[in-house]
This record gives C-alpha cells, sequence and structure tokens, in this order.
C-alpha cells in the first residue's frame, strides 16, 4: 500500500474532502508515507482545525465553512469521504462547482486506494438492508474455518485501519455503502448484491442514480471474478443481468431453483456449482437471526464460503453461532412482563415489515422519526391488516405512517402521535399487553433527534431498562 500511496499522491496537490473517521485514517497513512506532502483538509466544519490529529502539521492547510467545496478544481487529486454525496460534487442546480465531469476524474477515495491494492482479497458487500449483518456472517463463518480474514469498510472500520494486517493469505470483508461505490473505478473479487429499496433519496438526485451507484460493485469486475446477488429482488437481478455474460455469477432464491448457487429445497439450503448440487445447512437448526430476510443474508453467506471452499460444517458452525449485531431485531430483555426488540437499523418500511413478520406477538410498534419523502403508503397497509394493536408515531415521518394507516384501517388500532422519542416509553409500558412485544422498528431516518440509528437504539434501551 505503500508504494502505491508513493505512485498516486508524490508531487501532486492533494485535497483530503471530509475529514471525519475515514478523512482521518486516509490523513494517517498519507502522513507515514508521505510526512513533507503538503495537503489540503476540506470540511464544512470549522472544528477540524482544532483536531489535535494534525497539530504542528506545517505543510497543512484548511478550507472549511460554506465554501469548502469552492476551490476543488484547483487540486490535482481529491481523496473523498463518502459522506460528500455525489450532487454536492457535479454541478447540479444550486452548488458551488461549476464543472462536474473534470471534478469527477480528479476524484479518488480510500476505498478505491483501497482495491487497486487488494481487489483480488477482497469481499465487497451492498444492498440497502443487511449489508452489515451479511458481513459480519461471512467474516465469522471464515474465522470458525480457521481462515485469515479481516473485516472492514461502511461497519465501521475504515480500509486503512487494517493495512498493516493483511498478508497475501487474507480475505478482505468490506461493507460496502452507495456512497462509497459511486465513484469507484475499480471492483471486489467476489461482489455481494443483497437488495434494493428507496434510501438515501435525499443524497441522490434520483432513486436510478442511487441504483447505479450500487451497481459499481459489480461493473467493473472481469470474467475471472464473482458476483453473487438475489435472484428474489427483480430489480437486482434486472440490473445484473447484462453483466452476467463477464463474470461468474451466483444467484440465491428461496423460491426458485437456482443454476448456480443456493436454492431451498425440503427445509435445506442446497449449492449448486453449476453441475453438482449439496446441501449446506437445514433451515430448521437454532440460529439467532431470525426472519425471512435474514434467511436470505445467510444465503448469500453460504454462496460467498462455498465460493472460497469452505466445508459446509464450518458453514453450519458459524450460522448456529453467530449471534448477530447491535440495533437489529436485538432482544433488548423483559420488563414488566413485556419483551422488548430494538430494531433501531429498520429505516425503510420494508425492513420493519419484515421485523414485525420475523417476531411473533407483536402487541406495539414504535416507529416514525425524520421524513425523507418515502412513500409509506405499502408500509400503512400492512400495518392496518397486522396484529399491532398499539402504533407509538415520531415525528413528521410518524405523522405520514398514521394518516397511511387511517386511510385503510377500520379503526382498531391505536395510534399514538408523539413529537419526543423519549415520550414512547410510559405509553410502551401502558398499553402492551403482558406477554407480548413491544418492538422499535422506525421505517424513518434518526437524524430529527439523533446522530444516527446507533444513537436511538441506545436510547431506546436506556429508557426500557430504567
Amino acid at each position: 500500500m505503500d508504494n502505491l500511496i508513493r505512485e498516486r499522491f508524490a508531487e501532486k496537490s492533494v485535497a483530503l474532502l471530509g475529514f471525519g473517521r475515514e478523512g482521518q485514517s486516509t490523513y494517517s497513512l498519507i502522513r507515514r508515507v508521505l510526512p513533507d506532502l503538503p495537503l489540503t483538509i476540506a470540511d464544512a466544519n470549522e472544528n477540524v482545525v482544532a483536531n489535535p490529529l494534525v497539530a504542528g502539521d506545517k505543510n497543512l492547510q484548511f478550507i472549511t465553512g460554506e465554501g469548502y467545496l469552492s476551490h476543488l478544481l484547483e487540486f490535482d487529486l481529491i481523496v473523498r469521504s463518502p459522506g460528500i454525496t455525489v450532487w454536492q460534487l457535479t454541478g447540479l442546480p444550486g452548488q458551488p462547482v461549476a464543472d462536474g465531469q473534470i471534478l469527477r476524474e480528479k476524484i479518488t477515495s480510500q476505498t478505491e486506494l483501497f482495491l487497486e491494492k487488494y481487489s483480488a482479497q477482497v469481499i465487497g458487500i451492498t444492498g440497502t438492508k443487511g449489508k452489515s449483518t451479511t458481513s459480519s456472517l461471512i467474516h465469522h463463518i471464515l474465522r470458525c474455518a480457521g481462515r485469515d480474514v479481516l473485516l472492514a469498510g461502511n461497519i465501521g472500520n475504515p480500509v486503512f485501519h487494517i493495512t498493516g494486517l493483511i498478508t497475501a493469505e487474507t480475505l478482505i470483508v468490506v461493507e460496502l455503502s452507495s456512497h462509497q461505490l459511486e465513484f469507484l473505478k475499480v471492483a471486489p473479487h467476489i461482489s455481494v448484491f443483497l437488495n434494493l429499496f428507496q434510501e438515501h433519496l435525499d443524497a441522490y438526485s434520483s432513486y436510478e442514480a442511487y441504483q447505479q451507484a450500487k451497481l459499481n460493485i459489480t461493473r467493473y469486475q472481469s470474467e475471472s471474478d464473482f458476483i453473487v446477488f438475489n435472484a428474489d429482488d427483480n430489480l437486482v437481478s434486472a440490473l445484473i443481468k447484462p453483466f452476467l455474460r463477464f463474470r461468474k455469477g451466483f444467484s440465491y432464491s428461496l423460491s426458485v431453483k437456482q443454476e448456480k448457487g443456493t436454492s431451498l429445497r425440503d427445509g435445506q439450503i442446497m449449492f449448486c456449482d453449476g453441475s453438482k448440487e449439496v446441501p449446506v445447512w437445514k433451515i430448521h437448526q437454532d440460529r439467532f437471526l431470525r426472519g425471512e430476510h435474514n434467511l436470505k443474508n445467510i444465503m448469500a453467506a453460504i454462496n460467498v464460503a462455498m465460493i472460497v471452499g469452505i466445508d459446509p460444517e464450518f458453514i453450519e458452525e458459524g450460522i448456529a453461532t453467530f449471534k448477530g449485531l447491535e440495533h437489529r431485531l436485538e432482544y433488548v430483555g423483559e420488563y414488566k412482563k413485556i419483551h422488548f426488540y430494538n430494531d433501531s437499523i429498520a429505516t425503510i418500511p420494508e425492513a420493519c415489515i419484515e421485523a414485525i413478520k420475523a417476531i411473533p406477538l407483536v402487541d406495539t410498534l414504535v416507529a416514525g422519526g425524520f421524513d425523507r419523502g418515502i412513500d409509506y403508503a405499502g408500509l400503512g397497509s400492512f400495518l392496518a391488516g397486522s396484529g399491532v394493536r398499539n402504533i407509538i408515531l415520531i415525528g413528521a415521518a410518524g405523522y405520514r405512517i398514521g394518516k397511511e394507516i387511517q386511510h385503510v384501517s377500520s379503526g382498531k388500532k391505536q395510534l399514538f402521535f408523539i413529537n419526543r422519542f423519549d415520550d414512547f416509553a410510559p405509553i410502551a409500558f401502558r398499553e402492551t399487553r403482558p406477554g407480548n412485544v413491544c418492538l422499535l422498528s422506525p421505517a424513518a431516518a434518526s437524524y430529527d433527534e439523533f446522530q444516527n440509528f446507533e444513537e436511538r437504539g441506545k436510547r431506546f434501551r436506556e429508557l426500557i431498562q430504567r
């Protein structure tokens, strides 16, 4: 990696665009390799100048505040953090950068640089939902099999943090968001495309633009590379289809036998390599990952494990011992004879619906939050016909969800509209019947009151346990 940094950065004017966790790790690696290279940090946050990481760096300049994007065309190379969205950089109306095409040619990223060096060892996972769970499950299965494997990317560990741990034998599981993928011109050796739903529409000019960003996970693969994809997702299948002639496709489906990949038959997940089919895992076995959506995540992980040559015995062990992640159908506990589940990661209607399907006896749902203009008609119809009696609705998104329920409900649902997240707890304890479930599955972003879904999930736990 050091040689690549020298080749790409030496004697160039370089801007680090965004100085959050990933931008800081980029800075640290560049400084280790090129301690005297002039750098500029461009960030909307004016407080980055006081970051102790850069204290005493005499070869560093800052562009901060509202105009932090206005001088980017002056640089030879721009290392973009994923938080800087494409519409901010391509000269759309109201944006300060006029020549988006020239700017695109200057942009690289930590993810792209990492893939230039290590793509042959990378298993990349994307999708609207399930990325972290599937990435972590694949990592866990490979560890159970004794493989040298690392986990990084959008899951919270920048890829530059792990470069010193990589050997020629290391497999690297990387969770990839649409923001990390959208400018890439290189792809992982094994790519996994889980699903597509309406998400992050506030960060893209259209839903199609979001889809095309995701598609970069396979767009630049070669004939020797693998793409694992969800055959039950019609949109994913349609996007992947034109590329299947030029890479090795392995799909998965709960309903249709796959020529290459995993299928469900007689209670077993079967894997076929194109000629021979073998049983891998019986779905009735104990597992911590509940729900049909997680069964699909498991099938994706099985495809990857079989592609890299893992014995089914280790795959079974990995699935059985994987306990899942925080804020994803996480069991908080039983309090006053009510069972509480935290699914704060559910920021779209489809995830909320799957959570209710996965957990029996949901009596109270806590939903809503920041309104991004998502269509809630389908969720409203589902909730109106579900067994959920009490629906606590928060903020602007909650108001819209409630209105959709009222359009189709016969009035049997108890709707509670609140403005503050913390106000859900007294209602939940009062209205939820003993022995039943109160579920946080918001179907909305958290940005009205919280920094992220993790903070919202932690607050849910705190209020319940208090």
